[in-house]
């Protein structure tokens, strides 16, 4: 293996599925190697999108603390009233705007920029730090909804730095990083509402979760192992070494490098920006149904999910809100996990499968015809099960059919169109939640 580029970007030639054949078989220490690898990619994702689904799941706590003192009061007269429906003040897709737009300016950004891999880690890591430091001892609203800027701007320059740093490894770390960003809904979502239901407050289950950016940064600089050396890869914060430095540090079982693994890195190195415009209308096939299975999930979750409610069950309204988001995280999870036992090769069935979602559950928000809470449970599961398996498939095609010199490139482009879809999604909400609050019940 050998450490080309200005950004310290190093290529181990086995990870490229298309060059499998000239590799020679795996050495029980590239074994190691390629294991601690997946489990580290897991563990990225997981940390990367942990900040992100927390903020979502406090979204209630942070408006009741900064925003509307009385929210309370103000959901019991609403539920004195028979002929209102139970609607908060404000859409929750108003921090779920807070939450994406900061992500969605530094994924369309940063695939322009010099790919300094460990500088940019250190920002995400210290970013989802302020986050959650900012949101936990917040008095003031603006302060609060700083620390969700924060929260966004790290997980949107994590995504889209270790989406393009994984084409230099084994093709299989996009199935462990997804599988890892689904376990981060389950476990971001489920972790708050334990630590809030044992007694602590918001504030205090916040500040507890700064273990998150720490797990994240020992898991990227000593357990993720980097091709080329680990001298190398510190040195590499600070500056670029040339090559006959790099080549000191080489293993001997790896010096072997091909005359086209060469000629595909050095044709990555000279990307120019005019080659990166001409990259991106191949992508749209990969684009546009993630942006649209995004658009239309986020819009469910964030627009519809809250206007659902079945009375006279054993969970209210606000804990029937939560579930559902437990219920499609799972669905998100079990699919994100599933692209090594089958892969959707025809992205934009999800994207119709998902917009017949987008149907039925605004059917249910106007009509409240669903006769029973588990369907609404099984249809949601359903959703999150599409959502999941865009992102997962999507990236998995980038992986295996873009151009080895194109693929860092196109893998962190492409990470913006799922923002895109959620930041349109919360803007619909917005006006789509005050249109239907306006609708008397029902029944």
């Amino acid at each position: 293996m050998e450490l080309n580029g200005p950004g310290n970007r190093a290529i181990e030639m086995s990870a490229d599925p298309q060059r499998s054949s000239v590799t020679e078989p795996l050495q029980p220490d590239q074994d190691q190697r390629k294991c601690g690898n997946l489990v580290a990619y897991w563990i990225l994702g997981l940390c990367n999108n942990f900040g992100y689904v927390v903020m979502l799941s406090a979204a209630h706590d942070i408006l009741s603390q900064n925003f509307n003192q009385n929210s309370e009061e103000e959901s019991s007269s609403h539920s004195e009233d028979n002929s209102t429906r139970e609607c908060n003040p404000t859409s929750t897709g108003a921090i779920l705007l807070a939450d994406i737009l900061p992500s969605l300016a530094i994924k369309i950004l940063a695939p322009f920029f010099p790919f300094l891999v460990h500088v940019r880690m250190l920002m995400v890591v210290v970013l989802a730090a302020v986050g959650f430091l900012l949101v936990a001892l917040s008095t003031r609203e603006w302060i609060a909804v700083l620390g969700v800027a924060c929260t966004s701007l790290g997980s949107g320059l994590g995504e889209v730095t270790l989406l393009s740093y994984s084409s230099v490894f084994d093709k299989n770390v996009i199935s462990t990083w997804s599988s890892g960003t689904g376990a981060a809904g389950i476990l971001g979502a489920s972790s708050y509402a334990g630590l809030t239901s044992l007694g602590l407050s918001a504030a205090d289950s916040l500040l507890l979760m700064l273990i998150v950016p720490v797990v994240m940064a020992a898991t990227f600089w000593f357990l993720l192992r980097t091709p080329g050396s680990r001298l190398h890869a510190w040195r590499s914060v600070i500056h670029c070494s040339n090559i006959d430095e790099e080549k000191t540090q080489q293993r001997p079982s790896s010096a072997s490098v091909t005359e086209s693994e060469t000629s595909a890195v050095e044709s990555a190195q000279l990307l120019t920006v005019i080659e990166k415009f001409k990259s991106i209308p191949p992508l749209l096939v990969y684009m546009i149904p993630l942006g649209l299975v995004y658009l239309f999930e986020y819009f469910i979750n964030q627009g519809l999910f809250e206007l659902i409610y079945f009375p006279n069950i054993w969970l209210t309204l606000h804990e029937q809100y939560r579930w559902l988001q437990v219920d499609y995280q799972i669905g998100v999870f079990l699919s994100r996990s599933s692209v090594n036992l089958f892969v959707v090769r025809k992205l934009w069935v999800l994207a119709l499968l998902q917009f017949l979602n987008v149907i039925f559950f605004t059917f249910e928000a106007v009509y409240l015809f669903v006769p029973s809470v588990w369907i609404v449970f099984a249809v949601v599961l359903w959703e999150g099960l599409l959502g999941g398996a865009a992102y997962v498939n999507t990236f998995y095609r980038i992986s295996v059919e873009v151009p080895f010199e194109k693929r860092e490139f196109s893998m962190g482009i492409t990470s913006l169109s799922d923002s895109i879809g959620i930041g349109l999604a919360g803007a619909i909400a917005l006006p789509v939640h005050n249109i239907l609050c306006q609708l008397p019940k029902p029944y």
